[in-house]
């Protein structure tokens, strides 16, 4: 009985029951707001950082000593290389640069100009930027973490590093990275390799990793036994295993915020059923009316079905923009503090924005289909009792 007199009836139904619809419609919204900026946040982090695994080295090889990492001979490289299936093997110098009166932070990397694996990665990174004519001076390209943190601290220009045996190293700040890429680059100080060796009291011909490229993946496994077999006190780190690890990072909290959601879910239905399970007496008496001229069971519960469907329809759309605006237009606070962390500099970050649509319909099914069965028992109860005795 889809016809015009019932599409006419519903949209008085929900004026008249607008100020109930309304209190309904605003907790709907606040669920799935919950839920959507969650999925929004994890899954526009995941890839991101997906993103930028795919242009990481394939192996990182460490040299352990002690259960621990420690420098290793950057001439290692060379013998690696000559591994079949590497194409190209670059020592590494990075580490930690504590700012002990703030206790804070910066990750130093060292970069070699004349290597031309390391110079294309980093290019990409902050494409425009000379890398060459910036080290030829002692220069860094900071990310705008530590250039606020800079700036908040009264570094003009400049910053003076204190290395391992107490010597001053004063460093000019060459360029800031781009916002796109302060997900990856807030904390991150670049500058030449000799310098950071320096800054980070690394000896000379020592590295703190190799990482190495192979471009079949298939090969990734052979190249691991081989490294293995030339160097017994090695840990190698395959890409595969970076990403598995932070995917089990985003499932794992992704996951405690989907146990709280279900939670504020069930708590919803209960109260949406509760509060359809005690109809009001005029509520009865407009179904018995319904029945008494002519309305059969079958439409006075679409009737109430598709009343409720608006308002969970409604509401899901509104909670959608709302989780689209706060993730991708005001970058989640205070949520992404939870995935990203928030005890070293603060990110102030840019998400590529996307919506997997494929996401979006499940979450839309597993809301809906709650909401309307705790509506269509309670209705149907009432529905199959004689108009009279619904009218009394």
């Amino acid at each position: 009985m889809l016809h015009s007199a019932f599409w006419n009836f519903l949209f008085l139904s929900l004026h008249r029951n607008r100020s109930r619809h309304v209190a309904v419609m605003l907790m709907a919204t606040l669920v799935v707001t919950l839920l959507c900026s969650v999925m929004f946040l994890a899954s526009a982090i995941r890839r991101d950082v997906g993103h930028t695994l795919d242009q990481q080295a394939d192996i990182i090889v460490q040299k352990i000593r002690g259960g621990k990492a420690v420098d290793l001979p950057a001439g290692w490289a060379a013998e690696f290389a000559d591994i079949p299936g590497v194409r190209a093997a670059v020592p590494r110098v990075f580490g930690r640069y504590f700012h002990e009166p703030n206790g804070r932070y910066f990750t130093v990397v060292g970069i070699d100009p004349f290597d031309t694996q390391t110079a294309t990665t980093f290019q990409e990174l902050i494409d425009g930027i000379d890398l060459k004519s910036f080290l030829a001076s002692p220069s860094m390209i900071v990310g705008l973490g530590v250039r606020d943190f800079l700036d908040n601290n009264h570094y003009a220009g400049k910053y003076d590093f204190v290395t391992p045996s107490q010597e001053r190293v004063e460093v000019r700040i060459a360029e800031t990275f781009p916002p796109q890429s302060d997900l990856f680059t807030n904390d991150m100080v670049i500058m030449d390799i000799d310098l950071a060796r320096q800054v980070l009291g690394v000896s000379s011909g020592q590295a703190t990793d190799i990482v190495l490229i192979v471009p079949n993946e298939l090969e990734g496994d052979s190249v691991m036994v081989k490294l293995i077999q030339q160097r017994f006190d090695i840990r190698v780190i395959q890409k595969k295993e970076i990403a598995t690890a932070f995917d089990n990072l985003f499932n794992y909290q992704g996951g405690v915020f989907l146990l709280l959601y279900l939670t504020v879910l069930v708590t919803f239905v209960l109260i949406l059923y509760q509060r359809h399970s005690m109809i009001t007496g005029p509520d009865r008496k407009q179904i018995g009316i319904l029945r008494a001229v002519g309305w059969g069971i079958r439409d006075v519960i679409s009737l109430k079905v598709w009343e409720n469907a608006m308002v969970a329809i409604s509401a899901f759309l509104v909670g959608v923009l709302f989780s689209y605006g706060y993730v991708f237009i005001l970058g989640a606070p205070g949520l992404s503090a939870v995935f990203l962390g928030y005890g070293n500099l603060p990110v102030n970050f840019a998400l590529s924005r996307g919506i997997d649509l494929g996401l979006l319909s499940l979450l839309f099914l597993f809301f809906m289909v709650p909401f309307i069965a705790s509506v269509l028992i309670p209705v149907w109860r009432v529905a199959i009792t004689e108009p009279v005795e619904a009218m009394k």
